[in-house]
């Protein structure tokens, strides 16, 4: 089924793209949300004449990518991790680590976006953290992972009390 896209969709397209889908796709998702109106000569008639509005829309994105992209490539996030005397982390850091620290900063960046070498972070050490833009355009973010070593406030090999 032929459909012109009302927003952006994740995976598929942008405002005023015209697709072909899967019927059901259009029936049961995009047409009841109003992500997108079936394909007709009006509703092309009504895009053309929103065009201009269009591409002035894809063209700010297209600038807030590349301003977010050479701030995002200034920046180093550091993170302080609990972690072993081998380096090796408790837990580990993932996209949504890094989302959040971004977060903090100032940066609202959806975790999926961020791609992490491996999935997770593991270990101490210097990393390049990519994250997708707007189109095809990527950032590369340094990461630095720190480790503490946590003092432990009770032993660690505490017996436990005998029953009798």
């Amino acid at each position: 089924m032929k459909v012109i896209l009302n927003h952006d969709v994740p995976n598929l397209g942008e405002l005023g793209d015209v697709k072909d889908v899967a019927s059901g796709y259009a029936r049961n998702y995009l047409l009841p949300r109003g992500l997108a109106f079936p394909y007709s000569p009006a509703v092309v008639a009504m895009f053309a004449s929103r065009k201009a509005e269009i591409e002035t829309k894809r063209a700010e994105k297209r600038l807030n990518s590349s301003s977010l992209k050479t701030r995002l490539e200034a920046e180093e996030l550091i993170l302080d991790m609990p972690a072993g005397p081998n380096g090796k982390l408790f837990g580990g850091v993932s996209n949504a680590t890094i989302a959040d620290e971004l977060l903090k900063k100032g940066y609202e960046i959806d975790r999926k976006k961020i791609e992490v070498p491996g999935r997770v972070i593991k270990s101490v050490g210097n990393y390049k953290i990519t994250i997708k833009l707007y189109e095809k355009e990527e950032a590369v973010l340094k990461l630095v992972v720190k480790g503490h070593v946590e003092k432990s406030r009770e032993p660690a090999h505490k017996e436990a009390p005998k029953r009798h």
